[in-house]
């Protein structure tokens, strides 16, 4: 352990494993540095905790974007999924979502292994007891007894952070089952002036395979032809193959009316409803099965997944009965199941509630308001989920590691990214539960499709040095293949027309346009052009009201102003507009209890200036004012991107 790193990511998880790897791949790219990820068990990263797999509606696309930009996460899981599906194939490409069941040991070692082929990480096996703080600035971590200086942190606690996992009446300090909890860091955090939430989220019971009677229950298969979430994939996999490991298949039961009746008659016993929880939520889109028994009471059922966990190992996730019900109750819910009459419970699901911080406190860049080089990334944040972590986990790395080298950080606009739209929503609205990305969260998502985030993220990742060499060449490779294929879609045709306005035609298949263009192209660059063809209308649509909204946008809201002082401006207006203190107009135009009236109040606040008896020369307006003209243009200290 050195006594000091250019950036510090605290935390082994999804976020910590992306923030390492986009640090050091900026740093790298900047001439060298070094990061250390310091966790209590270097053991346990990469681990996934709850649901073995990755993806999903909304998620899969975040995954492709995390693959664009240079991440790990779509690499991993193509190296290590058992089954690979693309989902909502019945409706249009724009919410269709890849998903993929992992084997969770394979998948941790392959983010280790990964992780150790990244020049510069240093993994530290040990707890941060304290951030050091100078002057509104961090300046190191303390690890046991010992300092260690950095000008950057990213802190990923995930559920550790005064972690406590419930079982019925039984509670036990941690975040994770055999895993210590994050005692100091709250303390420190309150210290330091923050506000802080806590939250709850669950996990299922997990039973013994060759105790359920498989042959009774519907069968769940994967795709025939997967397609995999990375661009570098397959050659990048061993033996050059994808899939890599052999595809299993997953099964399908349910909860029953008895099991229902059975819980409504226990819910004194669940932690939620005892009180024994002192967390405000948990998950609304992942409840736990006495929620769902309680808040859909005419449902005689739910869905429940049997997913295998491991190639190596007879574990069974039961996804769709999250529980923190006593061990006997879940016994028997579990056994009321078709065909698990038989089934032995192999771990107990349980609860844990942890302390996160409020999202109005950090910064889209994900760097905190009001201390500089403090980087929050994760369910830290208020977030659930594999993938909304690692996503903040890379923009955190990201823009720690420019802060260090004097760059400018980066923000990804709701018109550039699911990961743009979900930092967006986090910075501007007061979530209620923890976060979950969906589609219908993005209304740019016409132009946010898994299959196009390549020619959306790839260069801008390339001009940030998160994109090495290899993944250049294959993108460019890529690049030229699609403008081929563009060039042949607008060619006119014999009898007047082009295969454009075929590709429009809903009947049209892949096959059909590969036949009229007679080239071996590769189908999915053929289908991603098609999807181009028919989306076009909507997206001329979509790129004008992107362009007319640009400019709130980008105007930054300067750090003199204060709103208490802005004339007219509506007290609840102030108290929004103090407490989340958005950096754009546009931020500011999404906060609820801010109407358009406000926002004409706090243009012409910007556009007189700052009070004379506190002006400095820089605040002085280079050009003089002219009506319709801005000049608080995004300075250089703050690029937003989209």
């Amino acid at each position: 352990m050195n006594s000091e790193y250019d950036v510090i990511v605290i935390g082994g998880g999804h976020a910590g494993t992306e923030a390492a790897w986009a640090a050091a791949s900026v740093l790298q790219h900047c001439g060298g540095g070094r990061v250390a990820l310091i966790t209590m068990d270097p053991g346990r990263i990469g681990q996934m905790s709850c649901n073995p797999a990755i993806g999903g509606l909304a998620k899969g696309q975040m995954v492709r974007e995390i693959d664009a930009l240079g991440g790990m996460m779509g690499l991993a899981i193509d190296a290590t999924g058992i089954m690979f599906r693309m989902l909502n194939t019945s409706k249009g490409a724009a919410v269709r979502g890849p998903r993929a069941q992992a084997d969770k040991y394979a998948y941790a070692a392959e983010i280790r292994r990964l992780l150790s082929t990244r020049p510069g990480i240093e993994i530290i096996a040990g707890t941060v007891d304290d951030i050091v703080v100078e002057k509104g600035v961090v300046t190191g971590v303390i690890v046991g007894k010992t300092l260690i200086r950095t000008r950057a942190v990213v802190l990923t606690t995930g559920t550790f952070m005064r972690g406590l996992m419930h079982t019925g009446d039984t509670s036990t300090a941690g975040g994770r089952i055999g895993e210590q909890a994050a005692q100091g860091m709250s303390v420190t955090l309150r210290r330091l002036g923050f506000e802080l939430g806590r939250l709850k989220t669950g996990t299922p019971p997990r039973l013994a395979a060759e105790s359920i009677e498989f042959d009774r229950l519907p069968v769940q298969t994967g795709d025939d032809r997967p397609v995999p979430f990375s661009d570098l994939s397959p050659e990048s996999l061993p033996g050059g193959r994808f899939p890599v490991l052999a595809q299993v298949t997953c099964w399908m039961t349910s909860t029953t009316a008895a099991a229902h009746e059975l819980i409504r008659a226990n819910l004194h016993r669940a932690p939620m409803y005892s009180g024994r929880i002192e967390a405000e939520s948990g998950p609304r889109y992942c409840p736990s099965i006495e929620d769902k028994v309680v808040r859909f009471p005419d449902r005689d059922s739910h869905h429940v997944f049997l997913e295998p966990e491991s190639l190596h190992t007879n574990e069974i996730y039961c996804n769709g009965i999250s529980t923190s019900l006593p061990v006997d109750v879940q016994e028997q819910i579990v056994r009321l199941m078709p065909g698990c009459e038989n089934a032995r419970v192999l771990k107990w699901g349980y609860a844990v509630e942890y302390d996160m911080i409020w999202p109005h406190q950090i910064d889209s860049t994900l760097m905190t308001k009001s201390i500089e080089g403090l980087f929050p990334a994760g369910q830290i944040n208020c977030t659930t989920g594999y993938e909304e972590a690692a996503g903040q986990g890379l923009v955190a790395g990201l823009n720690a590691a420019r802060l260090v080298r004097g760059h400018d950080p980066v923000r990804l606009g709701r018109d550039t990214a699911y990961i743009g739209v979900m930092l967006d929503d986090l910075v501007t609205k007061t979530p209620r539960e923890p976060y979950r990305m969906f589609t219908s969260r993005a209304e740019h998502r016409l132009l946010l499709r898994a299959d196009n985030a390549d020619e959306r993220l790839t260069p801008l990742g390339r001009e940030l040095g998160l994109v090495d060499d290899t993944r250049w060449r294959r993108f460019e490779q890529r690049k030229a293949e699609l403008d081929a294929i563009r060039d042949r879609f607008d060619r006119p045709l014999a009898e007047g027309r082009t295969l454009r306005e075929t590709a429009r035609r809903p009947q049209t298949t892949v096959t059909q346009m590969l036949d009229h263009l007679g080239e071996p192209f590769a189908p999915v660059l053929v289908e991603r052009i098609m999807t181009e063809a028919r989306y076009a209308g909507y997206v001329v649509r979509q790129q004008a009201e992107i362009k007319r909204q640009s400019g709130s946008e980008r105007r930054r809201i300067p750090t003199w102003l204060d709103y208490k002082e802005v004339t007219g401006l509506r007290s609840e207006a102030v108290d929004v507009l103090t407490r989340f203190r958005p950096a754009t107009v546009g931020q500011a135009s999404r906060l609820a209890g801010v109407n358009p009236a406000d926002l004409t109040l706090l243009a012409v606040a910007m556009r007189r200036g700052p009070p004379a008896q506190s002006r400095k020369p820089a605040d002085l307006p280079s050009l003089p004012q002219t009506a319709g003209t801005s000049h608080f243009e995004p300075s250089e200290s703050h690029r937003t991107l989209g």
